[in-house]
């Protein structure tokens, strides 16, 4: 059996709390959301962005939770109901949770940022380092002020790795994460125009992401994109940081994990690259050309640990895209089956033309098309207008056959395209929803995709609610 998350002594110390109740022998788990809590886990009442979690403490309480975390202000209200530890701030308690399990790992631990390519890259180091010792990493995009410090808060003691995502989406926010992580290895995957309503430039987006390197480890490890053209901005400043190491990965001549050649299919691509001088040749099991040179980086952070580069290689023939990231389903539609891309966790640039590269690639049969179904790319400021019309072109090389579209932003690019190419457009996605529906046909293959504030996720559920499936990625 393993061993507790936290003793309950030790979690109330780490939070500078005072404990109202019993002390729990252990705590298993910490949670924040009611929902998803399970028996012997810590709820931290967070206030979030709707809702104040000391509205569910009483349900937290009641599904099991070891203990709850409550602020002072909320203290008298729940007088005698404990086992609660009172802090004057939970969100702040949860934070010096994360720093006091940082300060007891024994492992290595590397940290994850960039403007795309995160999650995946993230998950793809879990993936090759779990092979290779215990591995821990956020469930999901757990990358923000919350969700840093409770992948910490659930990270057990005795793991070999640690994997941590570092979001942002406005100046500041990267350096406070990444020093609750203090990251062994820290990768930036890419420049690209996202947030850049809160950002002037590429060049002070690649600013704020080279934060990251200040927070790491005496001697860590820097990877950085050699293709990009901030690549001598972000190398200058993880020189001027505490990095003893700076590794480049791309196609570039000079980069030290260099793509030789890739092979790209609909389902998977196979790989040829030199790591570190270093022949490598390795199947990729998520298709796009975007993943197979996050995969470089996969590579260079293995290398950095000291793990075992063929193991990791092999491994990476095993990945598959995430949920709202490229999952793939086959269903059963009027007619026979069609192919959906689960595309809608989220939308920029970069991603987006990806997406729509990699549904170029994708074999139609029959009468089938390649239907893209597309929502607005948020927090891009006054280039939004002209970052959605340029999509056109990415559309128009790629084979697209139809393209479903809703937000305003996105009605540029729909009003941009021939009119052979448009299905059908609507203001929100709740309105394109019966429309996509509606349009579906064998042989199809559906591309979703769009910013998560564009709902593009309730038409993916509604396909899949609708239409019977036949085969899902495992």
């Amino acid at each position: 059996m393993s061993a507790p998350l936290w003793s309950g002594d030790r979690l109330v110390a780490a939070m500078g709390a005072r404990l109202a109740g019993a002390t729990p022998a252990a705590v298993t788990g910490a949670s924040i959301d009611t929902r998803t809590l399970e028996p012997g886990d810590a709820f931290f009442a967070i206030q979030g962005e709707a809702r104040d979690g000391h509205e569910f403490v009483a349900g937290a309480l009641a599904k099991g939770a070891a203990l709850a975390v409550i602020d002072e202000a909320h203290a008298a209200r729940f007088s005698g109901e404990g086992p609660y530890a009172v802090v004057p701030d939970v969100l702040r308690a949860m934070e010096l949770a994360g720093a006091a399990r940082r300060a007891e790992l024994k492992a290595q631990v590397v940290a994850v940022t960039g403007s795309v390519g995160k999650t995946g890259t993230k998950e793809a180091l879990r993936l090759v380092l779990s092979r290779q010792g215990k591995t821990h990493a956020p469930v999901a995009s757990y990358n923000n002020h919350w969700g840093v410090p409770l992948t910490l808060c659930r990270t057990p003691a005795d793991v070999a790795y640690g994997v941590y995502e570092i979001g942002m989406s406005n100046p500041g926010e990267i350096l406070p994460l990444a020093r609750l992580v203090r990251p062994h290895v820290a990768i930036i995957t890419t420049i690209q125009p996202v947030h850049l309503a809160a950002f002037a430039s590429l060049e002070g987006i690649a600013e704020e992401k080279a934060s990251v390197f200040w927070a790491l480890e005496p001697g860590g490890t820097a990877i950085i994109n050699a293709d990009i053209p901030q690549t001598e901005l972000l190398r200058s400043l993880a020189k001027a940081g505490p990095a003893g190491r700076i590794i480049s990965f791309g196609e570039s001549m000079d980069a030290d994990v260099r793509l030789v050649s890739c092979a790209l299919k609909p389902d998977v691509s196979t790989v040829d690259a030199v790591v570190m001088g270093q022949p490598v040749t390795y199947r990729l099991g998520s298709p796009g050309k975007h993943i197979v040179l996050n995969s470089l980086a996969v590579l260079a952070a293995v290398t950095a640990l000291g793990a075992d580069l063929a193991l990791a290689a092999l491994a990476l023939g095993d990945l598959k895209p995430p949920a709202g990231r490229g999952a793939r389903q086959i269903l059963q539609g009027p007619g026979g089956a069609f192919a959906l891309i689960d595309e809608s966790y989220n939308g920029n640039p970069a991603s987006m033309r990806a997406a729509i590269e990699n549904l170029g690639r994708m074999p139609v049969s029959g009468r089938g098309r390649r239907v893209a179904v597309l929502g607005d790319m948020l927090e891009l400021g006054p280039s939004g207008p002209e970052l959605h019309k340029g999509l056109a072109e990415v559309v128009l090389g790629n084979g697209v056959d139809k393209v479903f579209a809703c937000g305003p932003l996105m009605r540029g690019l729909y009003d941009s395209l021939p009119s052979t190419l448009r299905g059908a457009y609507a203001a929100q996605s709740s309105g394109l929803e019966p429309l996509v529906l509606d349009a579906i046909r064998a042989g199809d293959v559906v591309t979703v995709k769009g910013s998560l504030g564009s709902r593009m996720g309730p038409i993916v559920k509604a396909i899949v609610a609708r239409f019977p499936t036949l085969q899902a990625d495992e």
